[in-house]
């Protein structure tokens, strides 16, 4: 084997950098992706069918069609349907969080639904609000359910992150792309990039199971 890591030390730093890059839209992709997840799966579970039956097609739509399509769709069709040249950074956020939020509000909707039916039936007796008893009763008990579920969309949000390579963002993989170009190897600088991503991947996992534990120890 002809192999060389010699010539991409002067890229690490490039490379590293990329680490902050890629974070940071996976970061404002997850609040987004959980924020409409959760308003989505409340649709899901409402009385009123239109709400329901937009949630259930929104879902539908997005997780019947790949994430790379729907990516391309909103960076290259944007500037055509209205006329805004679109960035890749906004792209990314917006196709990473509306894809996300298909598959968390089946997470969250399942969670909720598996809540003791008692529970509601107690705090409707007590006359609590619809709202209260989704904020202090229903979601608490669901979120401990649903975790390690969210923690697994996050971590493959993450490792999907490397699609954004795609339309010229300067995530990790796109890096790594560059100093391929510039030193004409390859196995060194996906090497590299592959050891970095296996290392985000695993500090989500412990950051997951420390939360995951920690809300145990509080039932």
């Amino acid at each position: 084997m002809n192999l060389d890591f010699s010539q991409i030390v002067p890229y690490i730093p490039f490379m590293l950098e990329g680490i902050w890059v890629t974070l940071k839209f996976v970061s404002i992709s997850i609040l987004f992706g959980f924020i409409l997840g959760a308003i989505l799966a409340l649709c899901k579970i409402s009385s009123i069918k239109p709400l329901k039956w937009f949630a259930e097609g929104y879902t539908s739509i997005f997780r019947g069609t790949p994430l790379i399509l729907q990516l391309m769709i909103i960076y290259n069709a944007t500037p055509q349907l209205f006329g805004y040249d679109i960035s890749a950074f906004a792209s990314a956020i917006l196709a990473f969080g509306l894809n996300s939020a298909a598959y968390v509000s089946e997470i969250i909707r399942a969670g909720i639904e598996a809540v003791d039916v008692g529970q509601t039936e107690a705090s409707m007796a007590l006359g609590i609000s619809y709202r209260q008893r989704m904020i202090d009763i229903i979601l608490p008990q669901a979120l401990k359910n649903i975790l390690p579920a969210l923690m697994n969309e996050f971590i493959t949000l993450t490792k999907e992150s490397a699609i954004v390579s795609t339309i010229g963002y300067l995530d990790l993989m796109r890096r790594a792309t560059v100093v391929t170009a510039d030193t004409y190897i390859y196995f060194e600088p996906y090497l590299f990039v592959g050891i970095l991503y296996y290392s985000m991947v695993m500090i989500l996992t412990i950051i997951g199971k420390r939360i995951e534990r920690r809300l145990k120890r509080s039932d």
